[in-house]
Parts: structure tokens; sequence; C-alpha cells
């Protein structure tokens, strides 16, 4: 998957934070705040979780790409970008997960 999409769409995002709620569902969910953005992150991934539950390759993706959408508004509502969180798995890429999970603390 390329990087580029993700932050082609977290830019649309940020473009329509401070539309009128009316008008666009993201501003929507910012006008709800930081805790509703958070509960739709969670309901798309017990949704993409079920879909892959279920086994059906077109319903996980289509859940899949609600879940990185809600996702992205996360880290737009948190000021947090896609090249951070592209920045802290390549910081992880070749550790152990069990390693990486010890020096969490």
């Amino acid at each position: 998957m390329s990087l580029s999409i993700l932050t082609r769409v977290y830019n649309t995002i940020l473009a329509r934070k401070s539309a009128e709620p009316t008008s666009s569902y993201v501003a929507s969910l910012f006008a709800k705040g930081s805790k509703k953005i958070a509960q739709k992150v969670g309901e798309e991934a017990t949704e993409t979780v079920l879909a892959s539950a279920g086994g059906n390759k077109k319903e996980i993706i289509s859940e899949s790409a609600d879940l990185l959408f809600h996702l992205l508004v996360l880290w737009a509502a948190h000021d947090v970008t896609p090249d951070e969180v592209a920045n802290e798995l390549k910081r992880r890429e070749g550790t152990s997960g069990i390693e990486e999970k010890k020096s969490r603390g």
C-alpha cells in the first residue's frame, strides 16, 4: 500500500475539518468531539474483525477502508500525521515484536 493515498485522504480530512457540519461528514465528526471519533474507530475495528471472521474478502477490504478512514480522522483530531506513524513503523522495522513490547517498559 502506498502511504501517499493515506496522506491525500488525511489532507482532505484536514481541509474539511472546519467545514459546516451539516455539509461534511468529517466536519460533523469533529463537531461531536474526539470521544465520538474514537468511538467510530472502535466501531469500524469491530466491523473489520467481524468481516474477517466471516472470511468475505470484499467485506474485509471495505471495512478495512472504513477503519483506516476513521483512524485518519482520529489522527487529525490529535495532530498526528501519517508521516509520524510511518516513522514509528520504520523505527520498529526489523525489531522482534516481543523485544519491541519489552522496550515499552
